[in-house]
């Protein structure tokens, strides 16, 4: 897939191996990454990833809800995987109980 940036295809390689859970496809594509568009840029695509994550968390502890489209968009997944237990599931089901 051509996202439009150099090294694209290995960016979204390597952002996918971060949030897997295996440890070679995550160092495969971190050299992918970095013969790619060089060693430098694992650092910088590792920092967006976690800050991204960062804001994340910080949203889901301030007690920020989910938006409504993405509610109804993940309604099926967030009832297979149960997602709607989690006690911050509570910030967006206080605020949009029918997308719930």
């Amino acid at each position: 897939m051509d996202i439009g940036v150099p090294g694209g295809r290995e960016l979204l390689d390597f952002s996918d191996a971060l949030v897997g859970d295996d440890r070679k496809t995550l160092d495969a594509a971190r050299i992918a990454l970095a013969n790619s568009i060089g060693e430098e840029t694992i650092a910088g695509a590792a920092a967006v990833a976690a800050n991204f994550t960062k804001n994340d968390r910080i949203a889901n502890g301030c007690g920020i809800p989910t938006e409504p489209m993405v509610l109804k968009a993940t309604k099926e997944i967030r009832a297979e995987l149960n997602l709607n237990d989690f006690r911050s599931a509570i910030n967006s089901s206080r605020h949009f109980p029918d997308d719930m």
